[in-house]
């Protein structure tokens, strides 16, 4: 029982460090923050393979390292930080609480659409963006990036599963 906790709380800070790295390959940087990376696909296997509390809190620690190695640029404004990255890259923990059908990952959807959510209240309240506005922007790399992470991690933990399930 003891092997396992070390086990998880190992395969945790493997899937934060990972989320820093992937957070370093952009495909595309928005001009007023936002991107198109693939850091989210750590936070999503991290959920699949240790399941939602874990995965949950695995986002949570994620923030906080890109909070200390100076990624994180929320300007000050806390509900920029609460939202654009606590709720939003911790919402990711949450994938493996819905269904899979096959390879369709219901829950990178939803969580996706979470993120949407809340970078969108974001603009709306600490940016002082119309909601259109706000949503069409957030959309505008939200979306490519759920698109990614709906091709990508259903094949990556489906090869992980035999090497994680030892």
């Amino acid at each position: 029982m003891k092997n396992s906790k070390t086990r998880d709380l190992v395969y945790m800070a493997l899937y934060a460090a990972m989320f820093v790295v992937l957070d370093l390959v952009t495909i595309w940087r928005m001009p007023q923050g936002g991107s198109i990376n693939l850091s989210s696909i750590a936070l999503l296997l991290a959920s699949y393979h240790l399941g939602w509390k874990k995965g949950a809190i695995c986002g949570l620690v994620a923030n906080g390292l890109l909070y200390v190695t100076g990624s994180m640029n929320f300007y000050g404004s806390i509900i920029s930080l609460f939202f654009d990255y606590l709720f939003a890259y911790t919402a990711y923990g949450f994938a493996s609480l819905f269904p899979n059908v096959k390879y369709f990952y219901s829950g990178i959807v939803i969580t996706s659409l979470i993120r949407l959510a809340c970078s969108t209240f974001s603009g709306c309240v600490a940016w002082e963006t119309p909601l259109w506005a706000s949503l069409g922007y957030n959309a505008e790399y939200i979306i490519p990036v759920m698109v990614i992470d709906m091709v990508v991690v259903p094949l990556i933990f489906e090869k992980l599963k035999p090497i994680v399930n030892k």
